[in-house]
């Protein structure tokens, strides 16, 4: 793989935040749901998400910088291995001294253990478990019934990958999914690490949630308000009736017990789902509603009594 600030577009003594930026800028225009059936862009994406896991991550950087892994976050050999190499002890290389560890003397930066993963390595028996890879940060929009009832969604990670995942019944805004193993690859065998999927809820036309509850306004008509009586309102697992009662005013809350959201560690119990009554007038003029009001005696009450202000 070619240098990865290179494939960034960022020179070496680049900040933190602006490989970042860089990095999101490049994600978002190659992102494989922006470029379907782009085999080109599809590589190039896994190729700038390959170059941000080396170099977005300050300790692989810094191990990159030092030269003590490559492009591909693989580790490079030591310098001088080999018998006869530059100031290696006589008689320690790979067959002197009865197969003693290998070792340079005065070497700074270096230890025994990592000549003796080597020595392991051109036996044949590979190199000793390597460190855990990075863990991947995405970010997944979804629908307000979708969070409250929960969903099957497919995702693509940053390599070109895609998985469907559920999202549980009731998850909350911010709350992350992880994905075991779906990360980076771990350095020099390591174990994967972690894809961790943050989840942003939009908004919906009329539904709001507060804890596990949900809450709605609905309208309702002037005989509705006055008379009572069975109204039809929308919940998240569709319509259900709902008494009214009578002289009912805008404002009056009426409770649909076990319709709101599944509560967070419990299988059965949900939250509630509050309909809160809105009274409206008739959308077109009506002359019998006009001329009742006229001559209607309460029509001189002042629904604002108690409102002055002192």
């Amino acid at each position: 793989m070619r240098d990865p600030y290179d494939i960034l577009g960022v020179k070496r003594t680049a900040t933190h935040d602006d490989i970042k930026k860089a990095y999101r800028k490049l994600a978002k225009e190659l992102h494989p749901d922006r470029n379907q059936g782009d085999a080109k862009i599809a590589e190039r994406f896994k190729e700038v998400s390959a170059a941000y896991g080396i170099v977005g991550d300050e300790k692989q950087r810094g191990r990159f910088d030092r030269g003590e892994i490559d492009a591909q976050g693989n580790e490079r050999a030591p310098f001088g291995f080999g018998a006869g190499g530059p100031r290696s002890r006589p008689g320690a290389g790979a067959g002197g001294g009865g197969g003693r560890r290998f070792h340079f003397e005065d070497q700074e930066g270096f230890d025994d253990d990592i000549f003796a993963d080597f020595f392991r390595a051109n036996r044949g028996g590979g190199p000793r478990s390597g460190g855990r890879g990075n863990d991947r940060k995405y970010n997944l929009a979804v629908a307000f019934l979708d969070a409250a009832r929960g969903a099957k969604r497919r995702v693509t990670l940053g390599d070109g990958r895609t998985l469907d995942i559920s999202i549980p019944a009731g998850i909350v805004e911010g709350q992350s999914i992880r994905l075991k193993n779906q990360g980076d690859p771990g350095v020099g065998g390591g174990q994967r690490g972690d894809a961790l999927i943050e989840i942003s809820i939009e908004p919906h036309a009329f539904f709001t949630r507060k804890g596990d509850d949900i809450h709605v306004e609905v309208p309702v008509n002037l005989r509705e308000a006055v008379l009572g009586g069975k109204i039809t309102v929308p919940t998240i697992d569709g319509p259900v009736a709902l008494t009214v009662p009578r002289r009912a005013n805008s404002g009056t809350t009426l409770r649909l017990k076990g319709r709101g959201v599944t509560k967070r560690g419990e299988a059965a119990e949900r939250g509630d789902q509050y309909v809160k009554l809105k009274v409206v007038l008739p959308a077109q003029p009506d002359a019998a509603l006009e001329k009742f009001v006229e001559g209607w005696s309460g029509g001189d009450e002042d629904p604002r009594a108690g409102m002055e202000v002192e």
